[in-house]
């Protein structure tokens, strides 16, 4: 490999045997990828917190994360992080623990990792949506998350540039300031190669959601969408949930929307003059099977309902706190409405918070269903607004009727208490 000064220094262990450490993996990850050079990370968005996979050690919390993160079993406490770097999607409410079931010992163990993170100079965000609250790459600038329709979002947009490369990569990214020059940090690497036509008019969140889960269903392994078609260009929130439920089921890193997108402003730039290699058309049958396969056909009663993944922004908080006034939700319904902290506290000062509070509702952050793993396994029914809660949960729920359907249709079934 070519490494520079710098680099070689810090595999010399003069910045310390954390950094080191550190960058002995990224080599090593960039040697397995064929990759020649390293290049400079500037953001890092981190998978922290007391998740359940880092109890498989059974050791303490500065050994599990020197372990777990660095791959290393000399405790090397984590500090000196290199460059800006925000929290993903935790465990848990850090502060509303309590009412989603979870114990002090477990808030406690939380809040163990949280404290370290923190001290290593991580700003404590916890939310899958980073791009809405600090965490802005500009195009070409490297970054490194462990958020997938994050990745997807940043990429597409704003054309900034990562992979990716799971929870120990980025944590050594943002410990040594490095990761492979390699995937979307090259920008010939970037072109599109699968043309979509959507013939379907998607509209919604929904709709848009829904052609995310068909898209990343359809494409081949290892590819770049193009979108092109009619359909009126969509806006962030559209764009997200899309984002979401593609990465769900296609592990896509990058989408180009012609005429949207940075690096899509024509066809032709999508694919950088070259021709696709293949022409995929959505249809509306196509929507329409999704729509089937991520809903139970079983109409029956509801007893627990999850709103926001991605994490809500203050706006669609606004729509549910202006749905709920004035209503209740059904006694045994539990509805939680998922968003970031700092978004909440928009949401406390505006009222909305209060308004959902008395309407029966919860609005809790930093987590959702599927980390928290606190929903109810009795219930008969339980329904999400979100494609991605859906599809990872429909392989865990058994006899459990699993439903999905737009934020109205979601917040309906919370009130009545079934779905109709």
């Amino acid at each position: 490999m070519i490494l520079t000064d710098v680099e070689k220094a810090i595999l010399d262990g003069k910045e310390g045997t954390l950094k080191q450490k550190a960058l002995e993996f990224i080599v090593r990850y960039a040697k397995v990828l064929d990759a020649e050079k390293l290049c400079k990370v500037t953001k890092a968005h981190l998978f922290a917190g007391a998740h359940g996979y880092l109890r498989t050690v059974q050791r303490d919390v500065d050994n599990t994360i020197s372990l777990m993160h660095f791959c290393s079993e000399e405790t090397l406490p984590i500090k000196n992080i290199a460059c800006y770097s925000q929290t993903d999607s935790g465990p848990m409410d850090p502060d509303q623990w309590e009412i989603l079931g979870f114990t002090q010992e477990e808030s406690r163990e939380n809040q163990e990792y949280l404290d370290r993170y923190l001290r290593a100079g991580i700003h404590l965000v916890g939310s899958c949506i980073p791009y809405m609250l600090g965490f802005i790459p500009t195009r070409g600038e490297h970054y490194v998350s462990t958020e997938s329709h994050a990745i997807i979002f940043m990429n597409s947009l704003w054309g900034a540039c990562g992979n990716a490369d799971g929870i120990e990569a980025a944590f050594c990214s943002a410990v040594s300031g490095r990761t492979p020059l390699w995937g979307n940090h090259i920008m010939d690497n970037r072109k599109g190669n699968i043309l979509f036509h959507i013939e379907s008019k998607p509209q919604t969140i929904s709709d848009w959601d829904l052609v995310g889960f068909t898209v990343g269903k359809k494409i081949p392994s290892f590819s770049i969408p193009v979108l092109n078609g009619s359909f009126e260009l969509p806006d962030s929130e559209r764009m997200r949930s899309s984002f979401a439920s593609m990465a769900t089921t296609g592990g896509i890193e990058l989408c180009h929307i012609v005429g949207l997108t940075p690096e899509a402003i024509t066809l032709s730039d999508a694919f950088g003059g070259t021709v696709p290699k293949d022409a995929i058309t959505i249809t509306e049958k196509d929507i329409s099977e999704a729509q089937d396969f991520l809903c139970s056909g079983n109409l029956g009663k509801i007893q627990f309902v999850s709103l926001g993944c991605p994490h809500y922004s203050i706006e669609q908080i606004k729509k549910v706190a202006d749905f709920l006034s004035n209503k209740k939700v059904h006694e045994e319904v539990e509805l939680q409405i998922w968003t970031a902290a700092p978004i909440k506290s928009i949401a406390d000062k505006c009222g909305y918070t209060s308004i959902i509070f008395k309407a029966g509702g919860k609005l809790v952050c930093g987590s959702c269903p599927i980390l928290t793993n606190k929903w109810p396994r009795n219930a008969s029914g339980i329904a999400f607004d979100s494609v991605k809660q859906a599809n990872y949960m429909k392989p865990r729920t058994g006899s459990t009727n699993l439903y999905y359907g737009s934020m109205e249709k979601c917040l309906e079934a919370a009130i009545n208490g079934e779905w109709d």
